[in-house]
């Protein structure tokens, strides 16, 4: 019995040696709480933060200060480090940070704490804890405030100038952006042309120079160009004229873009009317190329349907019917009107009307909206066609187009204004939603295709529908994004606040339909001039539409 006592009483001194020479363990280190500018947030991506903001951080345990340098980053979303003080609050375990200098209005930039910070009881912190936030839209004015109408001339003139200072060296064309060297635009180029004639008009250049311009663009579509049927390629080397596939069959005929460069044509032969010798050979050369175009063959062996391309390689293969509703009311118009190869009424009821398939005439956001789909699409559906012909009054058997016009540009300006996704930045000072550049790519923004991204083009080409939302989404782009939106062609391309995110680039089909649609709000000068052609009038008219102007 005595040895198993002995025993027992040294097994418990070695333990209780063994626990007092042990060092203790340190007490959990967390994260505890944020604070931006003293209001507590639950959030770690903020936006519309101010450009010297307060932020702090607290812990459940004192912070070692020596673990502090290395452990904590300040950066803007380039990489460059952000210089920042350093202070400490409840006895040092709320840690404030705040930045040396101001910071950059409408950029983006990221505060990260590592697990290498310690307490002082040297635990380390058990998650790291990443704070990004985009800073506050500088509220100044970038630009001395003009008139309205001073303003409008100016973006007129400036946007000209994508047309004109950067037409291709050779052809005259419009490229298609303002990277794309040779490559040039058919249908961009007959936006081109009436931003030219715009140009004449408002006298940012002479008639004699917009002629010369006008005699090198028809010659080399005439002359030089490749075409299928009478019918453009979407894409042409602007030197050569050979065609530049679009896509892998893309290589041959687009109707589509034909139809643009036929309305721009049609527009500058009847505005160079003058009975001298230059200008009378340059209407019959439009006359040429406009009675070349084999618009009934694009029905594919007599359908009651028009198709969008035709390749000498692939045929028919890509198979796309132009159905509406969406930019292409201007295709079936010009087949109705073609002197040589008109298409008769059935191919416009059957095939772009869908016998009725066309019409939508629900309610968004209160506006019944005629034609199309849900909330409307993408507003470039009410501008490419439109640039030539006037909705005002135009009525056929599936809608009032001054309605559609109207009532889907309003739809658009609605939702942008609700902001249902929560997009920072969004507002009735900023809004449109189209086709356009987004960040590493291109999208067809629209309320069923928002990504947060506006495009000027979209509430610019917009204003002989919505004058005054129009005319504050060009004063709030103009005045307080001027810095980072205006550029040597006018507006950039699109952008993003919420990302945030400004294009470098500039496209023809989006800067065109700005200069055209205030033209055309401002005094109908490209609406009366598309719509006086004889044979437009003849085939609108045989397609069922009314209208004053005919």
């Amino acid at each position: 019995m005595k040895k198993y006592l002995l025993l027992f009483l040294v097994t418990v001194f070695f333990a209780c040696n063994k626990n007092n020479n042990s060092p203790s363990t340190p007490a959990a280190f967390n994260f505890s709480s944020l604070k931006v500018n003293e209001v507590v947030t639950n959030q770690f991506n903020l936006v519309n933060v101010n450009f010297n903001p307060l932020i702090k951080i607290s812990f459940t345990a004192p912070i070692d200060h020596s673990s502090i340098s290395v452990n904590i980053l300040f950066n803007q979303n380039t990489g460059a480090t952000v210089p920042f003080n350093v202070s400490y609050n409840n006895s040092d375990s709320t840690l404030v940070i705040q930045p040396s200098s101001s910071l950059l209005p409408i950029t983006k930039y990221s505060v990260t704490v590592s697990t290498g910070l310690h307490s002082q009881q040297n635990a380390a912190l058990q998650s790291a804890i990443n704070l990004t936030f985009v800073t506050a839209i500088d509220s100044t004015d970038k630009f001395p405030v003009i008139s309205d109408n001073a303003l409008l001339d100016l973006v007129q003139q400036q946007t000209f100038k994508y047309f004109w200072d950067f037409g291709h060296p050779v052809s005259g064309l419009a490229r298609e952006r303002n990277t794309s060297g040779d490559i040039v635009t058919s249908g961009g180029s007959g936006f081109g042309i009436m931003a030219i004639v715009t140009g004449i008009n408002k006298s940012f250049i002479t008639r004699a120079q917009g002629l010369a311009k006008m005699q090198t663009i028809v010659g080399f579509l005439k002359n030089t160009s490749q075409k299928f049927h009478g019918a453009f390629p979407h894409w042409l080397n602007g030197t050569t004229g050979a065609v530049i596939p679009f896509s892998a069959k893309d290589d041959g005929a687009d109707l589509v873009e034909t139809s643009y460069l036929m309305q721009g044509l049609l527009t500058a032969r009847q505005f160079f009317n003058g009975t001298d010798a230059a200008e009378t050979a340059l209407r019959n050369d439009i006359n040429t190329l406009w009675n070349g175009v084999e618009w009934s063959w694009f029905r594919q062996n007599n359908q009651n349907v028009l198709y969008w391309h035709w390749s000498p390689n692939y045929n028919w293969d890509m198979n796309v019917q132009i159905r509406g509703w969406d930019e292409a009311l201007i295709i079936y118009v010009l087949a109705a009107s073609s002197v040589n190869y008109s298409i008769p009424k059935i191919v416009y009821d059957n095939g772009w009307a869908s016998n009725g398939g066309i019409k939508n005439n629900n309610i968004y956001y209160g506006y019944q909206l005629p034609l199309g789909p849900a909330l409307g699409g993408p507003l470039f559906f009410e501008h490419y066609s439109f640039l030539g012909i006037n909705p005002n009054g135009l009525i056929d058997a599936y809608a009032n187009y001054q309605t559609q016009t109207v009532n889907h540009t309003k739809i658009n300006y609605e939702y942008c204004k609700a902001n249902p996704k929560g997009y920072y930045g969004y507002s009735n000072l900023c809004w449109g939603l189209t086709a356009s550049d987004i960040q590493n790519g291109y999208t067809a923004s629209s309320p069923t295709n928002d990504v947060g991204v506006i495009a000027p083009t979209a509430a610019l080409s917009s204003f002989p529908y919505t004058p005054t939302e129009s005319m504050q989404a060009l004063k709030f782009f103009y005045y307080k994004l001027g810095d980072k939106l205006w550029g040597q062609y006018g507006f950039k391309d699109a952008f993003s606040l919420n990302q945030p995110w400004f294009a470098d680039s500039y496209l023809a089909i989006d800067e065109g339909p700005i200069i055209v649609m205030i033209e055309n709000y401002r005094t109908g000068f490209l609406w009366n001039l598309f719509t006086s052609c004889p044979e437009v009038k003849a085939g609108m008219r045989n397609l069922g539409f009314t209208a004053p102007y005919l």
